[in-house]
């Protein structure tokens, strides 16, 4: 059938007075078992680890300090782990847990290594169960949220659908507890600037965990031809309803042209080290040629790289434009940027590659 991944936010699973909610987990364990029954494969990315640990650790507002997260988290988990399981055991299913880092999925061997797990999980009919791991992880090397997290999970098992699991009905063309006027969007076919305005932009209070950022996950996604869509988490039946063809909440149709799974982790799981400043002619060349990123076209440096780092390429007004994986450090490109590839063993002493960054090592692409 297809292979789906389905994101679980914690405001879905928990209580409002907090901890988990053992009656909404039930009603989700019994939709995707029915999902499992008629032949899909179901890989959940769940929330609720820090919710479950503060019921635990007696706190009534969630931590703001990174230690206090991490201790929440590591307290949480276990609890969430056993709900899911109480809950698909009344199914015959069983479940997996997987915990990622955004370090893990940055280095291509343990990126792959943990879709290698995941699609053996899948074959011998577990569900993986997904999380960050909050109780390492820290601001500066989070993925930022599970929705992203979704994104990339989808990606990397090559999901023919993303599902967000929302607190409302989808996306709206205002916010609806505002706006008696506003009307749910059924179908967006191109993620623009106007529409990741409307659903808040980044910096607002809805830019972590909101729709904003399902937006943002929505257009990582459906960059690698995945279908996202966004429906209520808390009626039971939607979930077996889409999959069964009926439209519900919000629907990001899928690129027709999808960039690869090795170009997908360039752009989205990998984290730069730094960026390459081009001159208009490797811009153009990049933007309109499908070129490589040769030394010639490259006119300054930030950052400090090794080979084999991502970097960020900008044009000279800072616009960033593509993304790419470096064959040179950022002191060997210091020293031949500007240069034809001809010189670069002479400049050198040695030349592994003509280009800084090969084409198929690169991403064109708008950051944000």
């Amino acid at each position: 059938m297809s292979r789906i991944v389905v994101k679980i936010g914690s405001n879905i699973l928990t209580e409002p007075a907090g901890g988990l909610s053992q009656k909404r987990i039930f009603a989700i364990s019994d939709d995707i078992s029915e999902l499992c029954n008629a032949g899909h494969d179901v890989v959940i990315v769940s929330s609720g680890a820090i919710a479950a640990g503060m019921d635990k650790m007696g706190l009534t507002e969630k931590p703001k300090e990174t230690m206090l997260k991490q201790a929440a988290a590591a307290a949480g988990q276990s609890s969430l782990m056993r709900a899911y399981e109480k809950s698909f055991q009344r199914h015959d299913k069983k479940v997996a847990q997987i915990l990622l880092t955004r370090v893990v999925v940055s280095f291509r061997p343990t990126y792959l290594n943990s879709r290698n797990t995941l699609l053996t999980l899948l074959k011998y009919g577990l569900i993986p169960i997904v999380n960050e791991n909050d109780t390492v992880a820290t601001d500066e090397l989070k993925f930022g949220d599970n929705d992203q997290l979704a994104a990339i999970v989808a990606g990397l098992i090559d999901a023919d659908r993303l599902i967000i699991l929302s607190d409302v009905e989808g996306l709206f063309s205002a916010d609806p507890k505002k706006d008696k006027a506003a009307k749910i969007i059924p179908y967006v076919q191109e993620i623009t600037s106007d529409l990741k305005s409307m659903a808040g932009g980044a910096g607002s209070q809805v830019g972590t965990g909101g729709m904003y950022s399902k937006i943002l996950a929505a257009k990582k996604a459906t960059s690698f031809g995945i279908t996202v869509n966004i429906i209520h988490g808390a009626k039971k039946g939607l979930l077996v309803s889409l999959m069964k063809g009926e439209h519900q909440g919000t629907e990001f149709v899928a690129k027709k042209k999808s960039i690869s799974s090795r170009k997908g982790w360039i752009a989205y799981a990998v984290r730069p080290k730094g960026t390459l400043v081009l001159d208009q002619g490797a811009v153009n060349a990049l933007l309109r040629g499908g070129k490589s990123l040769l030394p010639s076209g490259v006119v300054a440096i930030e950052g400090s790289f090794r080979r084999d780092d991502a970097v960020f390429c900008a044009d000279n007004a800072g616009n960033t434009i593509a993304k790419g994986i470096v064959n040179y450090s950022s002191d060997e490109v210091e020293k031949i940027m500007g240069k034809k590839s001809a010189d670069i063993e002479k400049i050198l002493g040695s030349k592994r590659e003509d280009e800084v960054i090969h084409r198929d090592d690169l991403v064109v692409m708008q950051i944000g």
